[in-house]
């Protein structure tokens, strides 16, 4: 029996190592692919999401640190801190490229821009 306990008890300390304390998930669970050859695609393409998104958001931030120079120049001039034509512009400008989607993502970024009210 001794050799038994011995036998169940090895086991039992690698799966608490392997994850803390949830069973571990398989490439084929996490992708949602069928083969091993879908989930080299699908991993090799989230990694590519993931690298653009990281592009996206370094550019949103640009994008932002532009719009504050824009409206520093323009509050300083006795202009108001909002250009609302311009920002008309930038909405249709999304909404051609994208289409509906493009004018919610505009806003998005026109919001993200405009800094504190």
């Amino acid at each position: 029996m001794n050799a038994t306990a011995t036998t169940a008890t090895a086991p039992a300390p690698a799966a608490p190592a392997a994850s803390a304390g949830a069973p571990a998930v398989t490439p084929a669970e996490k992708t949602g692919a069928r083969t091993p050859e879908a989930v080299g695609v699908i991993e090799n393409a989230r990694e590519r999401i993931d690298a653009l998104d990281d592009r996206i958001i370094g550019l949103v931030q640009e994008r932002m640190a532009v719009s504050a120079v824009i409206q520093e120049a323009r509050i300083t001039s006795g202009g108001r801190r909002v250009n609302l034509s311009r920002e008309m512009e930038i909405l249709a400008h999304y909404r051609d490229a994208l289409g509906k989607p493009g004018t919610t993502l505009a806003m998005t970024l026109l919001e993200l821009s405009r800094g504190r009210v």
